[in-house]
């Protein structure tokens, strides 16, 4: 693919994502998201087919964009640091668009289905990266974690719950890190 064509990609994501986050994905036209990016609307089909096609691709964007990655030895200091990062940092930060970006209802079968997908495979990627191995249980706290962070979230940006969606980084950073450290750390591996 050439430059151009993966900028313009780049370009239809960015739109896309923001829409999609704010907007939600029902209430978001593939005409909105084409002239957010300054783009044709065919170029949506072109290169994702659809728009359940672009919902996927922010997602999985979202995903390699937080962290999470896969890794070949167990590492819980940088899991919680990543965790905690993106969740303690100011709630119009593009993290934060992430995070909405997955909490935010669709109404859509198809696009649900992807949500869950996604967060599904988030949570065995960070499962694996503070465990070395995604057991049951493992899987269910980092589920947990995950909500707790996701939670946070959206109390801070989309509900603007006072004083959490103004609190200092810094004062949100140990409680948080206390609780995802219950969660996620001394885990018995079986």
């Amino acid at each position: 693919m050439s430059k151009d064509a993966e900028a313009t990609r780049l370009l239809l994501v960015q739109a896309a994502r923001r829409r999609f986050a704010f907007d939600g994905y029902r209430a978001t036209t593939v005409r909105q998201i084409a002239a957010d990016a300054g783009v044709n609307v065919a170029l949506i089909n072109r290169y994702f087919v659809s728009k359940e096609g672009l919902f996927r691709a922010c997602l999985d964007r979202v995903v390699r964009e937080l962290g999470a990655v896969e890794r070949r030895e167990p590492d819980l200091e940088r899991a919680l640091g990543e965790l905690i990062g993106h969740a303690v940092r100011s709630p119009t930060d593009e993290d934060s668009l992430h995070l909405m970006l997955l909490l935010r209802s669709s109404g859509d079968d198809g696009a649900d289905a992807i949500r869950r997908e996604t967060l599904r495979r988030y949570a065995e990627r960070l499962a694996a990266v503070v465990g070395g191995e995604a057991t049951d249980d493992l899987l269910v706290r980092a589920e947990i974690a995950l909500s707790v962070v996701l939670g946070m979230t959206m109390l801070r940006t989309s509900t603007q719950v006072e004083p959490l969606a103004s609190a200092d980084p810094d004062a949100l950073a140990r409680p948080l890190e206390d609780a995802l450290r219950a969660l996620l750390g001394g885990v018995s591996r079986r």
